[in-house]
């Protein structure tokens, strides 16, 4: 890209994944000279909730959530209610709960943990007046039966649905996160159902260290690649790059409560 885009918003990131342990400090000093003005930091785990709220308390630009995600199901301990609702009193910078959700994809999973967990820190976000961040995967009936139940304040992260799909998250209210993948070849899917998102709705993220845009496909990814998402997007939404930006910026401040 010719001209460094600014003010860039990672709504979706892992910097606490085990992939940045070689040089996660150095990365996360050096974004904001790239553009990057905030990241949220998105939890999968206990270990991620508190691993989250640590690196948001020595970055500024760094913001956090705490959460469950479905792939923890059985394995999540019985107390992880307590450890969220710590975390969450004791820093201020934490912003979503999530990701939370749903996810069939991988066989041997269990279909009623997975909900039960869904269900329960939705229950608890709603308790707590915080927006949640969802994820779905092989599980679109499932997860739009549940959000229609609780009809929270949320993003649906790295869709990857149909276009009547994202008709139906913006009914509820909700906002959508697309990732690099709008960047790949196969990508129909995901620009059709861009098409579908208003602007006042739309977020980008990167979901590093996965889902690295082209030309970066296949290798780590961090949040100054968002750059490539949002060209991506700007041509679709037959924007000036920048202006993209600078509106998904907006949205995600308003989302997360970011004055």
């Amino acid at each position: 890209m010719s001209d460094m885009i600014r003010n860039i918003f990672d709504t979706h990131a892992h910097y606490a994944d085990r992939a940045f342990d070689e040089d996660r400090d150095e990365m996360l000093a050096s974004l904001p000279d790239k553009g990057v003005r905030y990241v949220v930091l998105a939890a999968s785990s206990i270990r991620d909730t508190v691993e989250n709220s640590r690196l948001a308390e020595k970055y500024d630009y760094i913001y956090c959530a705490a959460g469950i995600h479905p792939e923890f199901a059985d394995t999540n301990p019985d107390n992880y209610m307590g450890t969220l609702r710590d975390t969450i009193r004791s820093n201020p910078k934490v912003r979503a709960v999530g990701e939370i959700g749903l996810d069939y994809h991988y066989e041997g999973y269990n279909k009623e943990k997975q909900i039960r967990l869904f269900e329960e820190q939705l229950e608890f976000a709603s308790e707590i007046d915080m927006p949640v961040i969802i994820h779905t995967r092989d599980a679109t009936e499932d997860t739009m039966n549940i959000l229609k139940k609780y009809r929270p304040r949320g993003v649906v992260h790295c869709f990857s649905g149909s276009a009547e799909t994202a008709k139906e998250v913006i009914k509820l209210g909700m906002y959508i996160g697309f990732t690099g993948v709008l960047t790949f070849k196969n990508a129909k899917k995901a620009l059709r159902a861009l098409e579908e998102v208003p602007m006042d709705r739309l977020l980008l993220e990167t979901d590093c260290p996965y889902m690295a845009p082209v030309p970066f496909r296949g290798k780590r990814c961090d949040s100054s690649m968002i750059a490539y998402t949002a060209e991506k997007a700007a041509e679709i939404k037959g924007l000036p790059v920048q202006e993209l930006v600078d509106i998904t910026c907006g949205n995600a401040k308003r989302f997360y409560g970011i004055v």
